[in-house]
């Protein structure tokens, strides 16, 4: 098998090489210059001359056109004089045409940079003023194939950048090979800052991303906040209202027996509402509760302690009592406080025996969690105060009527033990 993989390396290879420089030279594209992209800030300054008030890439654009036409300039003459020194030459034609070739890839680099490095490639591979100069290229079109060469790795994939730094180094050496080793040098540089900077502008374009990302969650989860206050704030008041009146008519006068229960029915009905409308604003408020999916219950206790082994932890569960049917918001409570419960092992104390413990009895759910200290012998460290992950436990419990500790054992691990009621408590639905 050793030497299958090492004969396939070569081939691997000269696929990479060939497809970098098929796509240089032919089927690869340069990611898009936008015109009315902003300024940089290190040109703020503008400002204060009102250059700002122009799109930055037609500012470019425009800047570079000026310098190809004074560089096309400066090599008509440049030319003009050191042939007519030796005798040979061309005519002020030829000599108008070789400096436009050479510098007017220049122009076309801030737009189009591939297809401007391959008119640069092209310009330098015919023209040859070895009869009339001392080097064997036009300065101006050695430093618009540079500049060529920076843009294309900025803004092209690695492939085609690589495909580019091949042709345009195999080609100075074809050309002139006396001079091929500093040309190769002269390649390499602008390619390896180009790529310096493409990696830095697509770790910005993340990181914004990222922070894009998560300001729409802030203002997601915000905005559910406040429907979640408001539909607390009104519809449990008008259940509460309802529960308080059904209570309050049987004193106010003689009524039948089968209108007290009936009553009291209305009652009961109104306090399990609050109950489950005080679960589904615990669901709206915290973050998870943007899950279009079904909500994880208890059924799912044996995919949570399997992703902790797979994490490392050295997981036991002993389950009693007949979990199945359990309230949909207390089955939920329960996961979530597993689920951070589980995490925080798995960030404090990496590589511990943990003990999941779930039993249901007298409609009581009760469930803990209890690490040892991390395999690897360190302390652990533990947020036992100000961590969000146990707030929000605690916060789940207590919607339910429950209660929640979370404290260090004399061993030096940790406990999380809850217990969490399948019906609230009477004093707590009418709280709501």
């Amino acid at each position: 098998m050793a030497e299958t993989k090492t004969a396939d390396e070569p081939g691997l290879l000269r696929t990479v090489l060939v497809n970098g420089v098929l796509a240089a030279a032919v089927t690869g594209r340069a990611e898009p210059a936008p015109l009315d992209r902003p300024w940089p800030a290190p040109l703020r300054w503008t400002g204060r001359i009102g250059l700002d008030r122009f799109p930055y890439g037609i500012v470019v654009n425009l800047f570079w056109v000026a310098v190809t036409i004074g560089m096309i300039a400066a090599t008509r003459s440049l030319l003009d004089t050191e042939s007519a020194e030796r005798g040979r030459h061309p005519g002020d034609e030829a000599l108008l045409l070789i400096s436009i070739a050479a510098c007017a890839p220049l122009a076309l680099r801030d737009r189009h940079p591939l297809g401007a490095w391959r008119l640069s490639f092209a310009a330098m591979a015919i023209i040859g003023v070895s009869d009339w100069l001392t080097v064997p290229y036009v300065p101006a079109g050695a430093f618009a194939m540079v500049m060529c060469l920076f843009t294309v790795a900025v803004r092209c994939p690695g492939n085609v950048t690589l495909g580019a730094g091949i042709m345009t180094a195999a080609g100075a050496w074809i050309k002139d090979p006396e001079t091929g080793a500093g040309a190769s040098v002269l390649v390499l540089l602008p390619l390896a800052v180009g790529y310096a900077v493409r990696v830095r502008q697509t770790s910005r374009r993340e990181l914004a991303e990222q922070e894009r990302r998560h300001a729409d969650a802030e203002a997601v989860l915000t905005e559910r906040q406040r429907i979640a206050r408001e539909l607390h704030d009104v519809v449990a008041h008008h259940m509460s209202m309802i529960a308080i009146q059904a209570e309050a008519a049987p004193y106010k006068a003689e009524v039948p027996d089968v209108t007290r229960r009936d009553l009291a029915e209305i009652r009961s009905t109104a306090l399990d509402a609050l109950t489950e409308l005080r679960r589904i604003l615990g669901v709206l408020r915290s973050e998870d509760g943007s899950d279009t999916a079904p909500q994880p219950g208890l059924e799912r206790l044996d995919d949570l302690v399997a992703g902790a082994r797979g994490a490392g932890l050295d997981v036991t569960a002993r389950l009693s009592g007949d979990l199945a049917g359990l309230p949909p918001g207390v089955g939920l409570t329960a996961y979530r406080i597993l689920q951070e419960a589980l995490s925080n092992a798995m960030r404090h104390a990496p590589g511990s025996r943990v003990d999941v413990e779930a039993s249901r009895e007298d409609g009581v759910l009760s469930i803990g969690v209890v690490n040892g200290p991390p395999g690897d012998g360190r302390s652990p460290v533990f947020a036992t105060g100000g961590g969000h992950g146990l707030v929000g436990m605690r916060e789940r419990a207590a919607m339910l009527g429950g209660w929640l500790t979370a404290e260090p054992t004399s061993e030096g691990g940790f406990a999380v033990t809850a217990t969490l009621p399948e019906k609230a408590p009477e004093k707590a639905r009418d709280a709501t």
